[in-house]
């Protein structure tokens, strides 16, 4: 009889292993597309992964064979996965690290207005802002031709979450260009973008201009953030779920080394909207803001 108990407590004990086994995987395969409750210290991800192992707990009390079912399922849809879209089980380890890891953010969704620039200065930088010329397409198509096109491929039809990394591949080729040359003394001069892609030098209006026109001219959407002596250019993310795909890549895939162990900065804009720091604070978007007072966004 004990023999008979001690096989019955070990084939519970392996059951309730495989559920949370199970729990576990669809929780990371389903990550991006959970509600984000903005609980403290992420305690609705952990309600949730809670509440779907005893969920998984009961359908395997209830009938066993449904851990084979769910095995062959889930061998299923990572070989139609990784044939559509080369998603394999490093892709899934990977993004088992970003989960667990608990991607860190820093969500700064209150803007402090102080001022407003003149209309004849926005003008000048829009007007520098020029995209259309051949130049700037040019070079914005070949940074998103040196950089991340394993990547670009990989993303299969998402064409949001390909240009993204396009514009990351611009922001990369930029940013480790970059040098930084003052305005002539006691004058503010606004470099048009079509100039500044031949010498990737200049000040802070310079670098936020031609970032801003660059991805504009390969379909991505800036905008640039002026705060008191400074001004830096955001690339328009989307939502937050958008956000946690792009917070994975950044991590994982593109910027592996510079982000490391770092935070990605970002604002949320009234209507939710998210919006990625491209400053030249750091060589990875999301790098650290200068300042947090607002005076006013310029939409290109």
């Amino acid at each position: 009889m004990s023999g008979i108990f001690k096989s019955q407590s070990l084939s519970g004990m392996l059951y309730g292993l495989l559920s949370f086994a199970i729990a576990i995987v669809l929780f990371i395969l389903s990550y991006n597309l959970l509600p984000d409750l903005e609980w403290p210290y992420k305690l609705d991800k952990f309600f949730i992964l809670f509440v779907l192992a005893l969920i998984i707990v009961l359908l395997v009390k209830l009938f066993k064979p449904f851990i084979f079912l769910f095995i062959i399922g889930v061998s299923m849809w990572f070989y139609y996965k990784n044939r559509d879209t080369n998603y394999d089980l490093l892709s899934f380890y990977n993004d088992t690290r970003a989960v667990f890891n608990n991607i860190q953010t820093n969500k700064n969704g209150s803007f402090v207005y102080v001022g407003y620039k003149s209309l004849l200065t926005d003008k000048q930088i829009l007007n520098a802002i020029d995209y259309n010329e051949p130049a700037v397409r040019d070079f914005a198509v070949a940074a998103a031709n040196k950089y991340f096109r394993k990547e670009q491929q990989l993303t299969g039809n998402d064409g949001n979450t390909w240009q993204l990394i396009q514009a990351f591949a611009v922001f990369k080729q930029i940013r480790t260009k970059w040098n930084y040359v003052s305005d002539p003394a006691n004058e503010e001069y606004f470099a048009k973008a079509s100039e500044t892609v031949k010498l990737l030098a200049g000040d802070c209006d310079d670098y936020s201009i031609v970032t801003a026109a660059c991805i504009k001219a390969i379909g991505g959407k800036c905008r640039l953030v002026c705060i008191n002596g400074h001004i830096y250019p955001e690339l328009f993310i989307g939502n937050k779920t958008k956000l946690k795909t792009v917070a994975s890549l950044i991590v994982n895939q593109l910027f592996i080394n510079e982000s490391k162990g770092k935070q990605l900065n970002y604002h949320e804009d009234e209507a939710k909207n998210i919006w990625l720091n491209l400053d030249y604070t750091a060589y990875y978007p999301g790098g650290t803001y200068m300042g947090e007072d607002v005076i006013e966004y310029i939409y290109p």
